[in-house]
């Protein structure tokens, strides 16, 4: 006879995981918006430009085709390694650089957290700290951070050290797992965006057939994911206890960066669309932000309901890459701006800035092109051109 007794315990994982995922791309989501700038009130002084924040690298549409090429490589190169040449080394190199890494992605995530639990205003009362290393003249590097940070730094790098370091009762613990796993998901989805729907479009078709192949074509994609042993990865107990005598229920990173990435492009098209608007505030409607967002809890659980079904590893993006897309597509379609969102492209600070110089003429003014003229020449072009005045 069947038990059909319903399993609390392992439902209870796939709503912890689900729960952990979401709430990773919410917080990356919005630390993916780039910070407002408040006019300074009566009587307070107004600060300089520089600030400790970080230029997020923005992919193109012709970057993301190279994604699941540039993926493949590296995967396929992983489990070569693992299969002729053992798991124990480059378990060890990777333990290295992920130590690395964790120590200076978990210092970003504290202080990101801070920052938006005090609030920017108060943030920036706490004295800065440049550090400058210069050559001569040359300045070769510039690091600006507030003074909270250098007890926050060190704070943030304990879970990577106790991580690899530590004693059995914290050496690769799941919440130790998790902590990473959280802070380098977080910065991820802060610091590298996607400049349109276009382009969030063909990562996630590409990446779309990439899970596919890897995960049901073969076994390369299962072989690496269960072999390396590093914090790239959400972990989640089967156990209303937090009991580990079970196992645990496991979610890529991948599978919460690559679909994050486009739910946080929706999230500052609101902020775009807000702007335009005459709405700028912390406050603004977010259709596109929501519906994709939705759409990423709909497609992860579809994801976790067809493995528990089958019993057998699904490829998430498989089932998160038409949710993301199609959330964008309908709402896109019923607010009547499908042909506007899709040919819009996000532009950085500094390119709205080049577009708009400080005087307020643009560069095809003639007087601003003929002093930029007079004041670029050389300084031989310079010394000429004086000589034939005198004469």
């Amino acid at each position: 006879m069947t038990d059909t007794s319903v399993d609390w315990d392992l439902l209870s994982s796939y709503a912890g995981l689900l729960s952990l995922a979401t709430f990773s791309i919410y917080a990356g989501a919005f630390g993916s918006l780039p910070p407002v700038k408040h006019k300074p009130k009566e009587g307070e002084v107004a600060e300089g430009d520089e600030e400790e924040e970080e230029q997020a690298e923005r992919l193109s549409s012709e970057d993301a085709w190279l994604f699941p090429i540039i993926g493949s490589a590296l995967l396929l190169g992983l489990y070569l390694v693992v299969k002729y040449f053992g798991e124990e080394w480059i378990n060890w190199a990777l333990q290295w650089y992920f130590t690395i890494a964790g120590i200076g992605s978990g210092g970003k995530a504290l202080i990101s957290l801070v920052r938006w639990a005090v609030g920017p205003r108060v943030w920036k009362r706490y004295d800065r700290i440049t550090i400058k290393i210069v050559k001569g003249s040359q300045g070769l590097m510039k690091w600006t951070i507030r003074t909270p940070s250098l007890y926050l730094i060190p704070l943030g790098a304990l879970p990577s050290i106790l991580y690899n370091f530590g004693g059995s009762q914290t050496r690769r613990s799941a919440l130790l797992t998790d902590i990473l796993a959280l802070s380098f998901s977080f910065n991820a989805l802060s610091f590298l965006t996607i400049d349109s729907f276009k382009t969030g479009s063909i990562l996630l078709s590409g990446l779309f057939l990439y899970d596919i192949w890897w995960v049901f074509g073969t076994e390369v994609m299962v072989k690496v994911a269960t072999t390396l042993d590093v914090p790239i990865k959400l972990l989640w107990p089967k156990s209303m206890s937090f009991s580990t005598h079970r196992g645990f229920t496991m979610l890529g990173l991948g599978d919460i960066v690559i679909p994050g990435m486009f739910v946080a492009l929706a999230l500052r098209y609101d902020q775009h669309k807000a702007s335009h608007l005459g709405n700028p505030g912390n406050s603004w409607s977010k259709p596109y932000f929501y519906a994709s967002l939705g759409a990423y809890v709909l497609g992860l659980s579809t994801t976790m309901g067809i493995m528990h079904f089958f019993r057998a590893a699904q490829p998430a993006l498989l089932y998160l890459s038409p949710a993301c897309i199609m959330s964008f597509v309908l709402t896109a379609t019923i607010r009547g701006e499908l042909a506007e969102a899709w040919k819009w492209v996000e532009e950085s600070e500094q390119t709205e800035s080049d577009k708009q110089p400080a005087n307020g003429r643009t560069s095809h003014d003639p007087e601003v092109n003929g002093k930029a003229k007079t004041t670029a020449l050389p300084s031989e072009e310079e010394d000429e051109l004086h000589k034939r005045k005198v004469s």
